[in-house]
């Protein structure tokens, strides 16, 4: 067997039991994330998706990085942060491929981002030279022709696990050059991006088991005031979860936070004994 699975889709907020929308733990009720376990890498879907899923038309002038509709996170293994993007906690300022590759050293982590699709992460490996996962294969490509025309960052810091020596971050992205489909131990370019430089087994694929209580918590930052928390038995699915946002975008998640907050609401008001 391999470790390519069949596809499952993404459950709605409506069907999913989460955790009180102001980011306050209670211990009564179910408080549980998304599962992935069957999805498959979500950048498959990069070049010829767009939000609501429907096929790109390749006429269409794309549209271009918005910083406002940057969805700021954290993320919390058990009560320690391990990963945070906010304009608070982070520089977010995009660059294009051509002035990034004037602030690149060997073992940094890119992100390459646009409005309506998922963030696709790399390695910078010297040379003008990335490795990345891209359409089930990791490839050496130039930085350039990896960003497909999309603004990038380096993204060193959004993780806040120990990273490895420089040496060894590129050593691993280039001993994976040429793995595709059924070899890969990877679903997106974060995680494959995120390995090489922190080598943390949670990041591969079946890396954790995932039984018992839901260690990780993503909280989504709504306003300075409020927040709302998912829990996840693994990292890999709380990745997944995480990418979905950031590729739905800050106004089409607050959208779908509230149609869940409504419908919460609805069925508390429809229950037996309720005034």
């Amino acid at each position: 067997m391999g470790n390519q699975m069949d596809k499952l889709s993404h459950l709605s907020y409506a069907e999913v039991p989460t955790v009180d929308p102001n980011g306050v733990d209670t211990e009564e009720g179910p408080r549980i994330g998304v599962s992935y376990i069957f999805s498959n890498d979500d950048d498959e879907m990069e070049e010829v998706c767009t939000v609501d899923g429907s096929d790109k038309d390749p006429n269409k002038e794309e549209k271009q990085y918005d910083p406002r509709d940057e969805v700021e996170c954290a993320v919390y293994y058990r009560d320690e942060c391990i990963y945070e993007k906010s304009v608070k906690s982070a520089n977010l300022e995009v660059y294009s491929p051509e002035n990034l590759l004037n602030k690149c050293k060997a073992g940094d982590l890119v992100e390459f981002v646009a409005t309506g699709q998922f963030p696709h992460w790399a390695v910078y490996v010297g040379d003008f030279q990335v490795v990345h996962l891209h359409r089930a294969e990791l490839k050496n490509s130039f930085l350039t022709d990896a960003s497909q025309g999309r603004r990038c960052r380096i993204v060193n810091d959004l993780y806040k696990f120990k990273a490895l020596g420089p040496d060894m971050v590129v050593q691993n992205a280039m001993e994976q050059v040429g793995v595709k489909d059924r070899e890969l131990s990877w679903r997106n370019s974060e995680g494959f991006a995120a390995w090489c430089r922190f080598g943390k087994r949670e990041l591969k694929m079946g890396g954790e088991i995932r039984i018992g209580k839901q260690p990780y918590r993503l909280k989504i930052f709504m306003s300075e005031k409020h927040s709302h928390v998912l829990e996840f038995q693994s990292l890999e699915d709380m990745i997944m979860e995480k990418r979905r946002n950031d590729h739905l975008g800050r106004t089409a998640v607050l959208k779908e936070l509230a149609t869940h907050f409504c419908s919460v609401e609805q069925s508390k008001s429809e229950e037996p004994g309720a005034d």
